[in-house]
């Protein structure tokens, strides 16, 4: 990825910024893209939006150390401008492949970017904070935490639906255990020929 030339974004970043977090995070938080503390970090949410991320993961009751934080586009766009159709496009199988090799079990989509993989043509104020079950995660649309600190009116829709990922995850988890205990309980079959 440190080379990746795939789109014009590569002759303006200083570094490319991948994402970061435990391979096994239960958790994965979809950003937009990198801004200018990311870039010159090589690190998502280091910026005010990720100090504010990370008061949203305390009222969780998790920390930035559980979940895997990365953006929909791996390199900062000029002046911080919204990400382009073909930049999410040339970014997407890096995506994919983080979704793949950390195979979560919730998917948190930050912002109406990385929200539209999973809900086109969907509004953020009309899906945000409502999980639907896809490809074999759940993905919990939020407002982004940047669109809180321009709008202060969305801060507490921001918050509230940072409180429902607990039993969110709660929820997964028991269902998670159940499906595990339901196969061990199942006979084996040997067949020796």
């Amino acid at each position: 990825m440190v080379t990746c030339q795939e789109c014009g974004l590569a002759r303006g970043r200083s570094q490319v910024v991948p994402g970061e977090g435990p391979e096994d995070a239960e958790i994965m938080f979809i950003g937009e893209g990198p801004g200018m503390h990311e870039d010159r970090q090589g690190r998502p949410f280091v910026g005010p939006a990720g100090q504010l991320l990370e008061e949203l993961l305390a009222l969780m009751g998790l920390r930035r150390d559980q979940v895997y934080i990365c953006n929909v586009i791996k390199c900062r766009p000029p002046n911080n401008r919204d990400p382009l159709p073909n930049e999410i496009a040339a970014c997407r199988h890096w995506l994919d492949d983080q979704i793949r090799l950390l195979r979560p079990k919730i998917i948190v989509t930050l912002g109406r970017y990385s929200m539209a993989r999973w809900f086109p043509g969907q509004s953020i104020s009309k899906v945000h904070g409502r999980p639907i079950q896809r490809d074999g995660a759940y993905v919990f649309p939020m407002y982004h935490p940047a669109a809180a600190l321009h709008q202060q009116s969305l801060r507490a829709a921001l918050e509230e639906d940072a409180r429902k990922l607990p039993g969110l995850l709660a929820q997964v988890q028991r269902a998670h255990s159940e499906t595990l205990v339901a196969a061990e309980e199942r006979p084996t079959q040997l067949s020796l020929f």
